[in-house]
């Protein structure tokens, strides 16, 4: 059906008036879609294969679909999972087989995908299988958990980013000319912006959209995007916390380091000091997950679980009530003992594993599925641990260049004295067993 005559495009969101129709203006994904990467190589050849745009929200999954959809020679159906069914599924599937019955490709874009149950996506399996359409999935859900086995197999998955603050705040720079010539924002409030939208294209149009539509034209008719008008905007009491970028990363590291020294009451202070100048909860969350490992580890193993808690609790509720799950996560974090053991053992293994990529993995603990690998003496001389009393063998399991190097070394602090015990004792048994 065609538009009405008295549509008016500046009536839409701004969001969509900025969407691109070319990837010469695509925001962001150079590691896909830059001259040469395969993404760009598939969209230039127009050889589509089934696939799911995996990533975080406002990155640029539907926006792919749509330059996929301008540029393909094949049928392209919008598709979105939320207002779907089996119905709706199978009536496509049959549009699918006419077009392939005349020559003619079908590609299925599937918003939100994840949405899907199992037997909705069952239903486009066998379609796929035999090439009857052509699947393109987008998902703000790990596709090896929503998306099911058989189906995912048979797509390749293209990992989107955040946008970066710079890609953002050159968005919103044309974003400004987009609006009309009267509006004027300066760099500070496009950076503050583009730092506050986390990464997030589409929420940082909405909110300069918002703010432009609430700020008021000057003597000269001029209209200025203040802070002020930024912080009504999002409730937040100092969104420009961070004019050049750095004071974001100098509070987590400020963060971080309170943490570490076991100071309870300075990791709760800047804690406060981000989530009251707006720095996204979830981000937080993220970096106290890794503190529990990298700083705590088997000292007291229940961190992550406390950091990972805290994480979801986050995604549940959001602002502001996630704050005191946040504080409950930073003051375990505090009084914790602390162990780096972990984070040590990881880099030493990395440095060796590195300089070693093609050592081969011995030959006594590779898989054996088939009669030829057998005979290649795949899994000969393997010693299964549950059938010895005591659990354990003196079986090597680094490559020869690598047997007698030591990864791990815990410390006697907190519950990491246990496990280094445990650890001793390993050896021991070992070295006695070599023989």
């Amino acid at each position: 059906m065609s538009e009405s005559l008295f549509v008016n495009p500046s009536d839409e969101p701004l969001a969509a008036r900025m969407r691109p129709d070319n990837l010469e203006n695509f925001a962001g994904q150079e590691h896909l879609i830059a001259p040469g990467k395969i993404l760009r190589r598939i969209i230039d050849s127009d050889k589509i294969p089934s696939m799911i745009f995996w990533g975080p929200p406002g990155v640029g999954k539907t926006t792919l679909a749509s330059i996929i959809a301008k540029r393909t020679k094949a049928e392209f159906i919008n598709f979105s999972a939320v207002t779907s069914g089996i119905k709706e599924i199978r009536e496509v599937m049959r549009q699918a087989e006419a077009n392939k019955n005349f020559g003619e490709r079908t590609i299925l874009f599937v918003d939100e995908i994840h949405r899907f149950n199992k037997a909705q996506q069952d239903a486009f399996l066998p379609f796929v299988e035999k090439g009857s359409i052509i699947l393109i999935g987008a998902t703000t859900e790990n596709p090896s958990f929503e998306i099911n086995s058989a189906l995912l197999s048979r797509c390749k998955v293209f990992v989107l980013k955040s946008l970066s603050v710079e890609d953002i705040t050159k968005l919103l720079q044309r974003a400004l000319n987009v609006l009309g010539k009267n509006f004027y924002a300066d760099d500070d409030i496009l950076k503050a912006i583009a730092i506050f939208s986390n990464g997030d294209a589409r929420a940082a149009l909405s909110l300069i959209e918002m703010a432009a539509n609430n700020s008021q034209a000057n003597s000269e008719g001029k209209i200025i995007i203040t802070q002020e008008i930024l912080e009504q905007c999002t409730s937040r009491k100092s969104l420009l916390y961070d004019k050049n970028g750095e004071e974001h990363y100098n509070l987590i590291s400020a963060l971080h380091k309170s943490m570490r020294n076991s100071d309870p009451d300075a990791a709760v202070y800047w804690l406060a000091r981000m989530l009251e100048a707006g720095e996204d909860p979830l981000y937080i969350a993220r970096r106290i997950i890794r503190f529990a490992s990298e700083d705590i580890g088997l000292a007291e193993p229940s961190a992550l679980s406390m950091a990972v808690a805290a994480y979801q609790a986050c995604h549940f509720l959001g602002m502001p009530e996630c704050s005191v799950h946040l504080t409950q996560a930073v003051v375990h974090m505090s009084i914790s003992p602390k162990s780096n053991a972990l984070y040590d053992a990881y880099n030493s293994a990395r440095d060796d594993a590195v300089k070693n990529l093609a050592e081969p993995v011995p030959l006594h603990i590779r898989n054996a599925p088939t009669k030829l690998m057998r005979d290649l003496e795949y899994g000969k001389g393997y010693q299964y641990a549950h059938d010895y009393d005591e659990k354990i063998t003196a079986m090597e399991c680094l490559p020869e260049s690598l047997i007698g190097h030591e990864y791990y070394k815990p410390t006697e602090q907190g519950s990491e004295i246990h496990y280094k015990k445990r650890l001793e004792q390993i050896k021991k048994w070992k070295a006695e067993h070599k023989k």
